[in-house]
């Protein structure tokens, strides 16, 4: 086994999260889920498997991801965090067993691990979409994640490498359920815009490849209201070729960075307008 400590974060993940803990057979015995509260079948794929299970109420994922930092009786000197419907790649799985089988530099405190989108089964290779670089792999006491209440991601201190190998995100949720979500997670984007991060935000232009994400948002910001969103489904769809994903690319290309952003700066015009009439 690697001495690795795994945490999950679930909830109603009925559809995804026997593929997760399958996809870490033989890598570790120390796997735990943290649950907010599922009514699906969860529980029991959960139980079946053998992982840990633990129930927190869900404040937000940097909550989340915090408290099962600091509360788990993680194992290892090594944390990988996923998602519910994230899974390791047999590559993935392979390069983590031996990258950690071997003494590790001491300086190096995390790795990123590449994503690869798969929308309702479609990989989606284009549009900028791949690879995305995410640090989920860190030394016990050297990373945290971001008090942000959206696009919250884990940060380190001490040195970092990349991984080769991708995990896969596997998106099957139904389009009504993920609207849903995405309309949720619009209020929380307007929020932070609004009334920017907590302890812990990663910096723009740190050099982190979340950094360097943001510096790039950042300009995008700095585009005209509702303008912008149409600019952006160009650059991914034509421009960085997400038409070659298919006619699952063409639904995520449309929904996520043309309805999803214009939806961000409709909520953000109303938000300014009520603001403004105080």
């Amino acid at each position: 086994m690697t001495p690795v400590s795994v945490v999950i974060l679930t909830f109603n993940s009925e559809a995804t999260i026997g593929a997760t803990l399958q996809s870490l057979a033989g890598l570790t015995h120390d796997v735990h889920v943290v649950d907010s509260g599922s009514t699906d079948a969860t529980h029991d794929i959960v139980a079946a498997s053998g992982a840990q299970l633990v129930h927190h109420p869900f404040e937000n994922y940097g909550s989340q991801r915090n408290w099962a930092i600091a509360h788990l009786p993680l194992r290892h000197e090594w944390q990988l965090h996923l998602d519910a419907d994230e899974r390791l790649t047999p590559e993935l799985k392979a390069e983590i067993a031996a990258v950690l089988g071997a003494p590790v530099d001491p300086a190096i405190s995390g790795f990123y691990v590449p994503r690869l989108v798969h929308f309702h089964e479609k990989p989606l290779r284009h549009g900028g979409m791949y690879p995305i670089y995410h640090m989920r792999l860190f030394r016990t006491g050297k990373g945290h994640c971001e008090a942000r209440k959206y696009d919250q991601h884990f940060f380190v201190e001490g040195g970092t490498r990349n991984l080769a190998h991708p995990m896969i995100d596997d998106i099957r949720l139904t389009l009504t359920e993920w609207t849903a979500r995405h309309n949720r997670w619009a209020d929380a984007e307007v929020d932070e815009i609004l009334n920017p991060g907590g302890d812990g935000v990663i910096q723009a232009g740190s050099g982190d490849p979340v950094a360097e994400k943001r510096r790039a948002r950042g300009w995008y910001y700095r585009a005209p209201l509702f303008l912008r969103a149409f600019l952006l489904f160009f650059y991914r769809y034509v421009v960085k070729l997400g038409f070659l994903d298919g006619k699952e690319g063409l639904i995520f290309y449309v929904l996520q960075t043309l309805w999803f952003r214009f939806l961000i700066d409709a909520k953000l015009y109303e938000r300014r307008k009520a603001m403004a009439r105080k």
